[in-house]
């Protein structure tokens, strides 16, 4: 369910975390007459899926509505405030003043270029942080679903920012060389990214997950054995499945196939062992297996890398133009100058924040192709619909379609819930 090449953010608990919560109020009798309709031709798909949908008390769907709907303004106010940050780094003369500071403190380029990356990172996290403390801390509590004192919470987001300075130290030496040297930068600069995103990727579940959960070995054989079947049965060639401590941060359950070129890993967290019936984990684990045999992973990483690539074709459309205009004020003189980083990563933004309607069907597709492997590979159509509700505890279960289309990286939960039913009556037999 995650995004390919994510790394955690300014919340732990929301970006590294794969999310769903705790089961909300018992089955309404119109559920409980849908459950006892049992699998078949007979389902009505349309009426079990708003029999489920009625399962959810009105007090809570309310909730989770204006949790999900508040994230639209958030996406917006994401991106302003971003964009704020940067400009104030560009306008006040500061990145001039960190890339003359780097330069006085060594000659060597590729050691200016980190002490650059480092100062830069510190001042947009510093300056991010009230934003990131209501996003990630004092938010993600109303709502129910942190479980972090504000001390943990500041210690997982300092933990970001030294991952973030270590992995940008390693990058921006590369990049900025390739920026400095290259003609063609747009597109060469953009193959740097793209293959460290890679890096990160194969690092990320061995070197970078643990920093923020305690992964031990999953010992129930009742629940191990089912999931290790379910892999084997799927080709996938893992001896082990992981549990991470995600108790430790928020409420919601999550579960995902990582790694490859030899750090395959099956994980799941604490949550969903102590929330969920074996049904429902299977059929969690199902999905998550199918992103691993449908090789989302590539096919997402490829997509990104085009969303970079054109990203790059924009920064040279638009950067060169944007200096001309501003660039003696700012003190900036072109591409290759480190202290031009806040308006790459300004104009990088504007672009993402464009296509997020595209990359969130992308990604929802994706999602949804997880979905249908994950229901024929375990045959947990009910188990499907209980996650799905569980999800609702902070998606939007029933959006508009245009909402959908706009907002949602994920099927919602009708959506979901909706397809899970239509597999059961179209596969009679245990579900």
């Amino acid at each position: 369910m995650r995004r390919p090449g994510s790394l955690p953010q300014a919340r732990v608990s929301g970006r590294l975390l794969l999310p769903v919560l705790l089961l909300v109020a018992a089955a309404s009798v119109p559920a409980r007459e849908a459950a006892a309709a049992g699998p078949g031709p007979s389902v009505d798909v349309q009426a079990a899926t708003e029999a489920w949908l009625a399962k959810v008390p009105a007090d809570k769907r309310a909730s989770s509505d204006a949790y999900f709907e508040g994230g639209y303004w958030l996406a917006l106010w994401d991106f302003l405030y971003a964009a704020a940050v940067l400009l104030l780094l560009l306008s006040t003369g500061a990145s001039a003043w960190m890339r003359d500071r780097a330069e006085r403190l060594s000659r060597i380029r590729w050691l200016q270029a980190g002490l650059y990356w480092t100062q830069l990172i510190v001042a947009w996290t510093l300056l991010q942080a009230p934003l990131s403390i209501y996003e990630g801390y004092v938010r993600e509590h109303a709502y129910g679903l942190s479980t972090q004192t504000l001390q943990a919470w500041l210690g997982d987001f300092a933990k970001i920012l030294l991952v973030n300075v270590v992995l940008g130290a390693l990058l921006y030496p590369v990049l900025y060389a390739v920026l400095r040297r290259v003609r063609a930068w747009w597109v060469w600069g953009s193959l740097v990214a793209v293959a460290f995103l890679l890096f990160v990727q194969i690092l990320a579940p061995v070197f970078i997950l643990p920093l923020f959960n305690t992964f031990t070995r999953l010992e129930d054989p009742a629940i191990r054995g089912p999931i290790l079947s379910l892999a084997r049965a799927n080709g996938i060639t893992v001896n082990d499945v992981f549990v991470f401590d995600a108790s430790r941060q928020s409420t919601r359950i999550s579960a995902n196939v990582s790694g490859f070129m030899g750090t395959e890993r099956i994980s799941l967290n604490d949550n969903l062992l102590k929330r969920c019936t074996l049904p429902e984990i299977q059929a969690v684990m199902g999905h998550e297996m199918g992103h691993y045999v449908l090789h989302h992973n590539y096919k997402g990483g490829a997509f990104f890398a085009l969303v970079i690539i054109m990203g790059g074709l924009f920064l040279k459309a638009s950067f060169d133009g944007t200096v001309r205009r501003f660039g003696a004020r700012w003190r900036v003189t072109g591409i290759g100058d480190l202290a031009g980083m806040p308006l790459v990563l300004l104009l990088f933004l504007a672009y993402l924040f464009a296509i997020t309607p595209v990359f969130n069907s992308v990604t929802r597709t994706l999602e949804a192709e997880a979905d249908l492997f994950g229901l024929n590979a375990s045959r947990q159509a009910d188990g499907a619909a209980e996650v799905a509700l569980k999800l609702g505890e902070y998606r939007k279960l029933a959006p508009g379609p245009l909402e959908e289309i706009i907002f949602y990286d994920h099927p919602s939960g009708r959506s979901r819930i909706e397809m899970a039913m239509r597999y059961k009556a179209e596969n009679p037999g245990p579900n």
